[in-house]
């Protein structure tokens, strides 16, 4: 018998994936508001995992209006009709709810670029839904995921995580005392990324009343068992693809300034540069190949962005990956500029690609993802590696469900 969960705030289902390659979970609903993810969503479920009834498992919607979502909801402009979450588990004991709000209004780097910082911001409370539909079901276990940026947000002057772990423990629910614990290093285990999150394993009590020695367990030594012997390396996720260079007359028109793969690897499709750029980036990576490191501070960078461009910039905007070494962060806003993702190649003069971006995000090849390239680069960005989801999904596995 597999374990039933649903995902909420899904995205494109990085957490839901990793659980579902284990072959151990089962996916009951997926929540998601935005129609691109939906539909990533449901092509996955669909043509990798076996759903036949995908569509009506993923739930487009609010998850503010948690009771419609809970119970259903009728003629909606943006989302239609639905029967709800009860409909759709009905006759099913829901064993865990996963997923974590969106983590904008918690990152630090979002706090200081916002005037008010992020004080005001919606997404501060959508934990209040997370918590109403762990509430409502009343699951074994629920996993929790944002930035470790949650752990100093102060929205309400107060600290926003003692409010998130009061709600919890009402709920019924055991966390780790100390969730400063609970923030993992991600290219610990395998992937090929700089990248911390926290991540909050809530246990039932009524169902453990051991949780809280249960938690220590879980996160000082079952979890751990995960971790890789080495951190993986871009040449190691990114170099067997197929090169991509820049064409001699970049087209405009069509706004494409590099040869296109012969090979059939999805989404491995450039961005268009310009000039002047596919110049930069092929200047800042023989840099680094030759081993001159002339532009690897702050300012020099700085400097060469303000002389290239005429503009003045507080942050430097430009980052080659190195071969040798985990990528720099996947975020969201990659979508915008693929400045500080440019390949360590000088020959391909670009940024990386949506599959390459995929891969450091440890996506396997055979997700293809479908939408704009700005909005599957943005989907990306938001995922959970599935590549730790499913080393996170055996590990709970281990501490909750292997000897029953």
């Amino acid at each position: 018998m597999k374990i039933k969960t649903i995902d909420l705030f899904a995205g494109c289902g990085g957490l839901m994936d990793g659980f579902e390659q284990t072959n151990l979970y089962t996916t009951l609903g997926c929540v998601e508001w935005e129609k691109v993810p939906c539909e990533n969503l449901i092509k996955r479920l669909s043509d990798k995992w076996g759903y036949k009834d995908a569509k009506s498992r993923v739930l487009r919607f609010d998850i503010r209006r948690t009771d419609e979502l809970l119970f259903g909801w009728s003629n909606d402009v943006l989302y239609g009709n639905s029967k709800g979450l009860d409909k759709l588990l009905e006759n099913s004991k829901l064993d865990m709810v996963i997923g974590g709000p969106p983590c904008q209004a918690y990152s630090i780097a979002g706090r200081i670029r916002d005037a008010n910082n992020m004080k005001t911001d919606y997404r501060n409370f959508l934990f209040e839904s997370y918590i109403k539909v762990v509430e409502h079901y009343k699951p074994k276990a629920f996993v929790f995921e944002n930035v470790p940026g949650i752990l100093s947000a102060k929205p309400n002057d107060t600290f926003i995580i003692n409010e998130i772990k009061e709600k919890f423990e009402m709920a019924g629910y055991v966390l780790l005392d100390n969730l400063k614990e609970a923030v993992i290093d991600f290219s610990d285990y395998g992937v090929p990324q700089n990248r911390k999150r926290i991540i909050i394993l809530g246990l039932n009590k009524v169902e453990y009343p051991n949780a809280k020695e249960m938690l220590v367990d879980f996160y000082k030594i079952i979890l751990p068992k995960y971790k890789s012997d080495k951190k993986s390396t871009v040449a190691q996720a990114i170099g067997d693809l197929p090169k991509l260079y820049p064409l001699n007359n970049i087209n405009k028109i069509e706004k494409y300034s590099h040869t296109l793969s012969k090979e059939p690897i999805a989404n491995h499709i450039p961005r268009w540069h310009s000039q002047r750029d596919i110049e930069i980036f092929k200047l800042l990576a023989k840099d680094i190949e030759q081993k001159n490191y002339k532009y690897t501070s702050t300012t020099e960078l700085k400097k060469l962005y303000t002389e290239k461009t005429g503009k003045v910039s507080n942050i430097h905007k430009y980052h080659v990956l190195r071969w040798d070494k985990p990528s720099n962060l996947i975020p969201a806003h990659l979508y915008k500029d693929g400045l500080r993702h440019i390949h360590p190649d000088s020959e391909q003069a670009r940024t990386i690609t949506v599959r390459e971006a995929a891969r450091l995000q440890g996506f396997p090849d055979d997700y293809i993802f479908i939408g704009s390239q700005m909005e599957q680069f943005k989907m990306i960005g938001n995922a959970v590696p599935p590549l730790f989801s499913k080393k996170l999904a055996l590990a709970i596995y281990d501490l909750l469900f292997k000897k029953s």
